[in-house]
C-alpha cells in the first residue's frame, strides 16, 4: 500500500513513483528514509539473537534504506522479491550463479551487453558450464536449442548495441517446456516500460546505475524474482555477501521519483532525432526500435509502452568514426547511459559468434540526454560533415544544413 492508503495499481506512473517504497510514518513524517549506515544490529536478549527474531539482524540482510528501494523496485516489477548490488553487472553475475552449476548448459542471446559475455565466456566456463549463444530473433525455436541440462535461457530486449526486440513471451513458453529458468536484462526499457515477469520471465535485472539513478555519478544493480525463484536468489545474495552501498542506494530510490518525467523527456528527444538521422547524408542506417522502419517494431509495439534514449545510427564507411565522435561538442564520448548527459561511442561487434549482422558502416551508439533537441540536431551535424570531410575530401557540406 501506499502511504495514503491506495493500492499502488490504482495511481497513475509518476504519483506511484513519488511514493512507493516507504511510510512516512515510520521515520517520524519525514518525507525521505534515512540512509542507514551499518554492519552490526544488536538484539534485546540472547533468546532474540539465537532465533533471530527481529526485522533487521546485519547490514548483509537489509536495513531500512535497502527495503525502501527494494519495495519500491517490487512495487514497479511486480516481484515477490529484490536484491541490490553493486553494479548491473553484478546483478547478472549473481542471478547467473544462483540457477547454474557445473554440467548445466545456458542459452545466452548472442547480442547480449559484452561484459555478461564476458562473465559467461571466463568464469562460467571455468566453472564447467556450458555456454551457447543464440539468435536474438529466435523466439520460439529457442525449444530446439534446449537440452536436457539446460537451466537457464538468459535474454535481453533490445538487444545492446544493435537493438533487435526478442519475443521474450515466445522465448519464456519454449524455454519452460525444459523447466529452463528465463532472464532478462530489461534495462533500457525499464519496469516503466517492459516488466518482464508480466511476460513470462523469472527474473529481471536492471543496472539501476542508469536510468533510475539518472546522474552517472554511482553504480547499482537490482535482480527481482518471481515467487518461484525468489528463494534462490535470496540465498545466494546472502551466500556471496554483496550488498549495495547505503548512499548509492538512497540515490537510486531518490532518482525513481522523477525517473518518469525523466524517461518521457528522454523518449521525446529520442524518437525525433532518430527519425530526422534517418533522412540525414551520411547515415546508412537508425536502429530505434521505435521507428516503423526498424524490422521488430511490431514486436516493440506489441510489448513495450514506451521507448528510452538510446538507439545507433551506421555511418556510411569505417574510417569517418573517429572523425565523427572527435567532432561531438555537446555528446559526451563515455560509456554507460542513462545520465542526464548525451554520449556516443563506436560499438565493435567482433565477439558476436551467430549475430554479428553485416554493416554498411560504422556502428555509433547514441544516448540522448535532457539537452534540447535542436542542439543535439546542430552537433551530430557537425559529426557528419566531419565524417564526411574525412571519407570524400571537397564534397559539398550545404546538404547537412537544410535539414535543421
Amino acid at each position: 500500500m501506499m502511504p495514503d492508503g491506495k493500492s499502488p495499481t490504482q495511481t497513475g506512473m509518476n504519483t506511484r513513483l513519488a511514493r512507493i517504497g516507504y511510510e512516512p510514518s515510520d521515520y517520524f513524517g519525514f518525507v525521505n528514509p534515512p540512509v542507514v549506515h551499518a554492519s552490526t544490529v544488536l538484539f534485546p536478549n540472547a533468546r532474540t539473537m539465537a532465533e533471530r527474531g527481529q526485522k533487521y539482524i546485519y547490514a548483509t540482510h537489509g536495513t531500512p534504506t535497502t527495503e525502501a528501494l527494494c519495495h519500491a523496485i517490487d512495487a514497479l516489477e511486480g516481484s515477490a522479491g529484490t536484491v541490490l548490488v553493486p553494479s548491473g553487472q553484478a546483478a547478472v553475475a549473481l542471478s547467473l550463479l544462483a540457477f547454474l552449476s557445473a554440467g548445466d548448459h545456458v542459452l545466452i542471446t548472442d547480442s547480449v551487453y559484452a561484459p555478461t559475455r564476458q562473465l559467461a565466456d571466463t568464469v562460467l566456463s571455468r566453472m564447467g558450464i556450458e555456454v551457447e549463444y543464440y539468435e536474438p530473433r529466435i523466439g520460439a525455436g529457442i525449444k530446439r536449442l534446449l537440452k536436457s541440462n539446460s537451466k537457464v535461457v538468459f535474454t535481453e530486449s533490445p538487444a545492446s548495441n544493435t537493438f533487435e526486440v526478442q519475443d521474450i513471451p515466445a522465448i519464456a513458453r519454449g524455454a519452460h517446456t525444459g523447466n529452463a529458468v528465463v532472464m532478462m536484462d530489461n534495462t533500457w526499457a525499464t519496469p516503466l516500460f517492459f516488466r518482464p515477469l508480466d511476460h513470462g520471465v523469472d527474473i529481471s535485472i536492471h543496472a539501476a546505475t542508469k536510468y533510475p539513478a539518472g546522474h552517472s555519478d554511482l553504480l547499482l544493480g537490482t535482480a527481482s524474482a518471481n515467487a518461484a525463484t525468489w528463494p534462490r536468489l535470496w540465498a545466494m545474495f546472502l551466500a556471496l555477501g554483496i550488498p549495495a552501498a547505503p548512499n548509492d542506494t538512497y540515490q537510486v530510490l531518490r532518482g525513481l521519483r522523477t525517473m518518469g518525467v525523466r524517461l518521457a523527456h528522454h523518449q521525446k528527444s529520442a524518437i525525433e532525432i532518430a527519425s530526422w538521422l534517418e533522412h540525414q547524408p551520411g547515415i546508412a542506417g537508425v536502429r530505434h526500435p521505435a521507428l516503423p522502419s526498424h524490422p521488430d517494431h511490431a514486436i516493440w509495439k506489441r510489448d513495450f509502452s514506451g521507448a528510452s534514449g538510446v538507439f545507433s545510427i551506421v555511418l556510411e564507411g569505417d574510417p569517418q568514426a573517429h572523425a565523427f565522435l572527435d567532432a561531438l561538442t555537446i555528446f559526451g564520448l563515455g560509456f554507460s547511459w542513462g545520465g542526464y548527459g548525451s554520449l556516443a561511442m563506436q560499438v565493435d561487434l567482433a565477439d558476436r559468434t551467430v549475430a554479428s549482422g553485416a554493416l554498411k558502416g560504422a556502428l555509433i551508439r547514441l544516448q540522448i540526454g535532457l539537452e534540447d533537441i535542436e542542439d543535439l540536431k546542430q552537433d551530430l551535424v557537425r559529426g557528419l560533415r566531419a565524417a564526411t570531410r574525412a571519407g570524400q575530401p571537397g564534397i559539398d557540406q550545404s546538404v547537412f544544413v537544410k535539414e535543421i
